[in-house]
């Protein structure tokens, strides 16, 4: 039996309460994309909960339109939630659907590598470092035993809020700004280090294990954060002469021609954020990948609102 496995960033999926007037565009632009993938299981990204009024709950009510129609509509259905509460963000939550059966499910915030606090050189106060998305897992009742599966959207590589540096939406000096650039990369290395701790312990009980990190990374191939989850300590390729290549995870975007492995356009530079990652077992099932990236728009010189998405999906299939 085959299947496949695809990611798609789909950028603030149902931005606001008030986004309905451009909604059709969106969804008649984002539903051919996935239809196209024909994944039997989807990771999402950047799937927006506004509230039914300003007192009403959260819910996914423009991916729930989005899927009308389509298989995806019958799929088993994860998503993430906020920390500390029973629903979901209002923007950014993660999604897996699942034509399998899920037999278990959860998400990871500082589970693994606690929150710190962190004094910025030259200042009083310490700013709390947190992660600003849960890491969403679920293990599927696949084809031939159990899948593994991890949606991330690490943080992106823009500086993070400090107080004392940021007044009125503005840096108040670039030493400012260079300290909010340094800790958002130390926040997405540290979350990535708390999900590849996590597969740690999915390969003590399971050596074997079909698994696969799925999910909008903010970082290149050769990046830390892509490096750290795949546990590779030079060049990230699967084997070699080490105690445990066994756990390395295979970047499958490798299987893709040169030419076409980006999923991102910014102001000219071709980058690949989105990633697929699997595990030795699941990668030597793979029989193909792809990157739905033609007619991607460049994110830094579009003239208008992009209907669809400013990131391609990426799709493996296995049998």
């Amino acid at each position: 039996m085959s299947f496949a496995v695809a990611t798609f960033n789909v950028e603030n999926l149902g931005r606001e309460t008030g986004d309905e007037a451009a909604l059709p565009a969106r969804l008649a632009a984002l539903r051919p994309v996935l239809e196209r993938l024909r994944a039997d299981v989807l990771c999402l990204q950047e799937v927006n909960a506004p509230r039914t009024g300003r007192k009403g709950a959260r819910a996914f009510r423009s991916l729930d339109r989005l899927l009308e129609g389509t298989d995806y509509a019958r799929f088993h259905r994860i998503s993430s939630r906020r920390p500390g509460s029973d629903e979901p963000a209002d923007v950014h939550n993660l999604v897996i659907l699942s034509r399998f059966p899920v037999e278990a499910s959860g998400q990871l915030h500082h589970d693994l590598v606690p929150a710190w606090d962190w004094l910025p050189p030259g200042e009083a106060t310490p700013v709390r470092a947190l992660f600003d998305r849960p890491i969403l897992h679920a293990r599927l009742r696949g084809p031939a035993g159990p899948l593994h599966v991890l949606n991330l959207h690490l943080r992106a590589p823009r500086a993070a809020h400090l107080p004392a540096d940021k007044a009125q939406g503005r840096w108040t000096s670039s030493a400012g700004w260079a300290k909010g650039f340094f800790l958002a990369a130390q926040l997405r290395q540290a979350q990535a280090l708390e999900a590849r701790l996590f597969i740690e312990g999915i390969f003590d009980r399971e050596p074997e294990a079909r698994l696969l990190v799925c999910g909008d990374l903010n970082a290149d191939s050769f990046e830390t954060p892509t490096r750290l989850l795949c546990g590779a300590p030079e060049d990230g390729a699967p084997g070699g002469d080490c105690a445990f290549a066994g756990r390395w995870l295979e970047r499958l975007d490798g299987r893709v021609e040169a030419g076409r492995r980006h999923s991102v356009i910014h102001d000219g530079r071709r980058v690949l954020l989105d990633h697929l990652l699997a595990s030795p077992a699941l990668a030597r099932a793979c029989t193909g990948v792809e990157i739905l990236n033609e007619g991607l728009a460049d994110e830094a010189r579009a003239q208008a609102a992009v209907a669809g998405s400013l990131h391609a999906p990426a799709v493996a299939r296995f049998t």
